[in-house]
Parts: structure tokens; sequence; C-alpha cells
């Protein structure tokens, strides 16, 4: 299990750093997810490729490469349709990327990297100590988190389990949202955004959904031939993981095959979302185990993070008046 870890682990932050080096003025968003995607899948053909007992182990893209700039805030990974194809990074551009491998089943997922939530996400501490945390350190830099997004506890196979923490509650979610306690032996995706916006608040682009995923839980048989094609392509290709619509073979074919699948809930889309315009998201996404010494980082903090280098507006306003 050890040795798993950290094969997958390690695969993630190579491909992390090396993205981190290619975000640069003037690059192309779909070459830096095609890249993204291939340097997972490289990663991970190189390791654990002799059956055990038999059986083949699973293993690549545990979430598509998506580049988030500017107020986009989660599921953007064009495709070569996309009209936002020619998109190239400007200077003044803020971006995110996310994506994440895996190996039998059990992922690493990463985005960038924020230690303040680590810390309280430990055996014996609820969900909702990480949510007030986030919340405070936030609104010192006159940030608010993203409202409604959620860090999930994952298990083999499963990246989204029914353990979770809401960032920033919108109505009436706190008082329906479940209080669970971090137990030892369990693994979290912590996913943390933080938008300039004044509220937090985010607007979903359903029309514009690149990634899906299958719903292990739902079972139907689909009615058309094409919907059942797809759908068994998926299986195939991505299995219970996130993927993009661009990994099948035929997208205007994908996509009609998808309906019916979405429409009888065998498979979820993650729409693309934003803040409003002019505002800035930033993300950071790390895994961490809980284990008896303590909560383990299996994905490493930022790599390009460099306190000199880094400066909120805030505290630029504090050292012009300072002088």
């Amino acid at each position: 299990m050890a040795k798993r870890t950290v094969r997958r682990t390690d695969i993630v932050n190579v491909a992390v750093k090396r993205l981190v080096e290619l975000i640069v003025e003037g690059a192309s968003i779909l070459d830096l997810c095609v890249e993204g995607d291939k340097l997972i899948e490289e990663g991970t053909a190189a390791v654990y490729n002799k059956s055990v007992k038999g059986v083949k182990v699973s293993k690549g893209l545990a979430f598509p490469t998506s580049m988030l700039v500017n107020n986009c805030v989660a599921h953007f990974s064009p495709l070569s349709s996309d009209p936002l194809l020619a998109q190239r990074l400007a200077k003044v551009d803020v971006v995110k990327l996310h994506l994440g491998a895996h190996i039998d089943g059990f992922a690493a997922i990463a985005a960038e990297t924020i230690v303040v939530a680590m810390r309280l996400v430990r055996v014996g501490n609820k969900n909702w100590q990480v949510t007030e945390a986030v919340s405070k350190v936030a609104a010192a830099w006159d940030c608010k988190p993203v409202e409604g997004m959620l860090s999930c506890l994952q298990t083999q196979n499963v990246i989204d389990g029914k353990k979770s923490i809401i960032l920033y509650p919108g109505k009436g979610q706190k008082r329906d949202f479940e209080t669970v306690t971090f137990a030892e032996g369990e693994v979290y995706g912590i996913d943390v955004l933080v938008s300039s916006g004044e509220d937090g608040k985010a607007r979903l682009e359903e029309s514009r959904t690149m990634i899906y995923q299958r719903d292990h839980m739902v079972s139907y048989q689909l009615k058309m031939k094409t919907s059942r094609a797809v759908f068994s392509e998926v299986q195939k290709k991505a299995g219970p993981f996130p993927f993009n619509v661009c990994v099948l073979d035929d997208e205007k074919r994908a996509r009609m095959g998808l309906q019916a699948a979405v429409q009888h809930s065998l498979v979820k889309p993650y729409e693309v979302v934003y803040t409003p315009p002019n505002t800035f998201v930033a993300a950071f996404h790390f895994t961490s185990a809980l284990l008896p010494g303590g909560p383990s980082l299996l994905t490493h903090p930022p790599v390009w993070y460099n306190p000199e280098l880094v400066r909120t507006e805030k505290e630029l306003r504090r050292v012009v008046a300072a002088h």
C-alpha cells in the first residue's frame, strides 16, 4: 500500500511541477491540458505492468487536467471543438491547474495547496472546523470562499465519498449539511477555492460541460444503441473516475449518447463554474491521509510559492501606507 501511494503521488507532483513551468504568457490552454493528461498517462503506464494474481492493475487519470483562468472556478478542460480553443494565457491572468492520477483505484489529486486547512483535517475533528477556519482566513484578506464547493472522502475507486466538507454554505446548506467526524485511516481531497468577489457566488455553465463521471451506485439499461455504446466506452476508458469527452472516439456521438446516461443518472456532469467578471479565484487542492501519527500530506505544497514574490492587494496597501 505504501509503495502504491508513493508512486501515484510522485506522478502527480512531477506533472504539477512540469505544468507550472509551462504556464507562461502565450501558452495554449488546450495544449497545457493535453500535456497534463499525457504526463499522467505516461507516468502511470510505467508502473505495475504485471498482472497481480491474474488481474491487471487499473491505472491512469483520476481527474482530467483542467486549466482555470481568472474567474473560472472549476471543470474547464477544453475540447478541440470548443470556441475558446484559441485562448492563450495573458500576462495578467491568474491560472489554476487541477489534475489527478490513480493506481488500482486509489487516487491522488492536486491543484495547489493551503496548509492551514490540513492541520484541522485530523482524527476527531469535525468538518465545520475546516469550514470556519477557511472563512476566517479568507475574510482577513477581504476574500470569500466560493459558495457550495465540496471537499470529499476518498476510497478505492471513489473520489467523492459521502463524508464531505463544504467551504462556504449557501442559503439553507448549513442547516441541511451533515456534520461528520474525521476518522483514522481516511483519505480526503481538500479543495479550497477563494474568490476576490464580495459574496463568493458562482454560476454554472451547463452548456459547456466537458467533464463527466460515471455513478457506480446507479444501474439502468439504456434503450438507445448509441447510448449503450457510449456508456460502454466510458466504462472501459475511464472506469469510476471523471473523464473529458475528448477521450471518447467521436465527440458528436459521445455527446448524444451521454444525454441519456445523464438523464438516468448513470453519468453526472461537472459543469464549468465561474464567479462574476472582474473577479479572480485561487484554487488549492491537496490529498491528505489521516494516519495514527497525524495527518500526512500526499500531494506537495505549491511548487511556485515564494513569500517574497506573492503579495495580496491588502498587504500592498499596508506597505504603501507605512511609507
